[in-house]
């Protein structure tokens, strides 16, 4: 046990390590990102945007943020306990929010964090949870595709087919996933693969949890709930041209916040992407100067992005004093 236990607190620092290493290039690229931006917006027009922004408009965009937050652990909790596992709601709260920081690691793969602590605090083992945690992505998907269908038809026609594609994909996805028949014979011809057939057992409890997630009021009720944690981003979005005393409406800050979050989601955090959808996006559709649009690009970036990731930043030391303190539970335990 006690190489277990040393073990463990090695990956504990380990987190915390590729954290800061992530977190260290994420700030690079992104600071790289914002000074393009302001190249070609020019400096002196990006600091008299900033400095004329009512900062008041701020704190309501950070509780928009956190309401967003708050809905999308709710999702979360809800998912893991339809799947059996009983995780303190204490304990989820702060895997959660570590999970935030990692949002910003290669592939997003540092979310896994989420299972991972999930399997150490409750046995659970992570091809039952991966499942929840797709869940939870799939229908921020879902959502994100829903709030921006809603006026793609007035600001981009010509560029329907990038919510229709990815749309379809997930209803077949959904729809293969429902036939039990469709999914076995899959999961039989995969058998016969070579490595495959050590993992088909894992493979097969993780389509089986996935079916959990996924099943018609689950799929509506996360859904929903996601549709009001991201609406909640986009009206913040609309807060921050408020604050810069600039005339937008809500349904252009949707459109806008929405498919500059799709365009961003295959780069850790969207980062340089999706700033720059919400920057170019806020100049050509509201008219505004480079400069205004670079400005609001920031602060509204500062407000979702970055905020997670400094939160997650703190709760991911806690994590690792989670971990260590598990472990030395179940030694006692084991002991006993």
């Amino acid at each position: 046990m006690g190489d277990l236990s040393r073990y463990m607190r090695d990956m504990s620092a380990n987190l915390v390590y590729r954290f800061r290493r992530w977190v260290i290039l994420a700030i690079a690229f992104g600071a790289v990102s914002y000074l393009a931006f302001s190249v070609i917006a020019g400096f002196g027009e990006v600091r008299e945007a900033l400095s004329q922004f009512s900062w008041w408009a701020f704190i309501p965009v950070i509780l928009l943020t956190l309401l967003n937050y708050g809905l999308r652990f709710g999702k979360w909790h809800y998912l893991i306990g339809r799947l059996g596992v009983k995780m303190p709601i204490k304990e989820d709260a702060w895997n959660f929010i570590a999970g935030l920081s990692m949002v910003i690691s290669p592939g997003k793969a540092g979310e896994l964090l989420k299972p991972y602590v999930v399997r150490e605090l409750t046995q659970a083992p992570m091809a039952r949870t991966i499942p929840a945690l797709v869940t939870e992505r799939l229908t921020d998907a879902i959502a994100l595709l829903i709030l921006a269908s809603i006026s793609v038809s007035t600001y981009a026609g010509d560029r329907i087919e990038y919510l229709i594609i990815p749309s379809a994909l997930i209803i077949l996805g959904l729809g293969v996933l429902a036939s039990t028949k469709l999914t076995t014979g899959i999961l039989d011809l995969l058998a016969h693969l070579h490595g495959i057939k050590y993992v088909e057992p894992k493979l097969r409890e993780m389509v089986g949890a996935m079916r959990t997630c996924v099943a018609p009021i689950p799929l509506v009720v996360t859904t929903l709930v996601s549709v009001v944690a991201w609406g909640a981003e986009c009206v913040g979005f609309l807060l921050i041209f408020y604050g810069m005393g600039i005339d937008a409406s809500l349904d252009i800050c949707i459109f806008l916040y929405c498919f500059a979050t799709i365009a961003g989601g295959a780069m850790p955090g969207g980062l340089g992407v999706s700033d720059g959808a919400l920057a170019l996006g806020a100049v050509t559709l509201l008219g505004i100067s480079d400069a205004e649009g670079t400005a609001a690009a920031l602060l509204i970036r500062t407000a979702t992005l970055w905020l997670g990731v400094g939160m997650g930043a703190i709760a991911l030391f806690r994590v690792s004093e989670m971990l260590g303190g598990n472990i030395t539970l179940n030694q006692e335990t084991d002991s006993a």
